[in-house]
């Protein structure tokens, strides 16, 4: 699935992303570093893997988008 960095605090490493439908889901700490990435700025896309739905949707990995 495909959606856009929202925010991002490289201190905690977590932060939102924004669903192509404009809604708005957190993702933690693992999630950032099973993607292997270093930083993540506002307005990239990116790719997530996620489990559960609705209230519990919960994003398992976060990596680039790359075309």
């Amino acid at each position: 699935m495909q959606a856009t960095a929202y925010t991002y605090d490289p201190t905690t490493r977590a932060g939102q992303v924004l669903l192509d439908d404009g809604t708005p889901v957190p993702f933690e700490a693992p999630a950032f570093d099973a993607g292997g990435l270093r930083l993540l700025r506002p307005g990239q896309r990116v790719r997530i893997e996620t489990t559960g739905e609705g209230e519990g949707l919960r994003i398992t990995l976060i990596t680039l988008q790359t075309f």
